[in-house]
């Protein structure tokens, strides 16, 4: 079982939602976001707008596939500038009736997560207004890009303040899809150039990912 994020442009979603309805996913949430692209990667890709639409649901393994065949049929997703799709394995889930229902199935039912991955989500949850202090470090140890969504801390009132991260201030929080041998590099080059201590005040975590599209940089069956 997956929890799959898929990034596009907003005139694409109408046709993204169309496909979870059609594949029955259980539900699905959309967030708006910006992409980290500089200037120059968008005219060279043909882009106008970093604007995007996040797309986050949960699906089964065989849904999973279905999901990322059809973006690539429909959506074009492989293409650069057309969005890309990441999946990340659930480790557990409350209750076997919650399993039943994330899979479309009437029954409970046991779930055991695959442990193989060759691809890592990193998130990294900085300070309003320090995107490209984040970014920049990224990129100089490998990142490609990433996507960035605004939100804000509710913190408990006992952790406001870690180093320079204050909990319950404006964040932006920076997505990075990475082939797992470079996710330490990227990790370490963000906390060392945008880290707690810094203006930033950047906590960065990874998560892994167990299949992608939309990566031309990264090997795609």
């Amino acid at each position: 079982m997956n929890y799959v994020t898929a990034i596009v442009k907003p005139e694409a979603l109408p046709v993204l939602s169309s496909l979870c309805e059609e594949l029955a996913l259980p539900f699905t949430v959309t967030l708006h976001g910006r992409g980290t692209a500089v200037q120059s990667m968008r005219e060279l890709l043909g882009i106008k707008s970093n604007e995007n639409r996040l797309l986050v649901t949960v699906a089964n393994e065989e849904r999973t596939a279905a999901l990322m065949k059809a973006m690539k049929e429909k959506l074009h997703i492989g293409v650069p500038g057309h969005g890309i799709v990441v999946a990340v394995p659930v480790k557990s889930v409350g209750g076997g009736k919650t399993v039943a229902f994330l899979n479309g199935e009437g029954r409970s039912a046991g779930y055991v997560p695959s442990l193989d991955f060759q691809y890592e989500l990193i998130v990294a949850i900085a300070n309003e207004g320090t995107t490209d202090q984040v970014m920049n470090a990224a990129r100089a140890a490998g990142a490609r890009g990433g996507t960035v969504l605004h939100g804000k801390g509710t913190g408990s009132k006992d952790a406001k303040q870690f180093y320079h991260f204050s909990i319950a201030a404006e964040k932006e929080v920076v997505l990075i899809v990475t082939a797992a041998a470079q996710k330490a590099d990227i990790m370490r080059a963000i906390l060392r150039d945008a880290g707690p201590d810094s203006e930033a005040g950047t906590i960065v975590f990874s998560l892994p990912v167990s299949d992608v599209a939309g990566f031309g940089f990264l090997r795609e069956e």
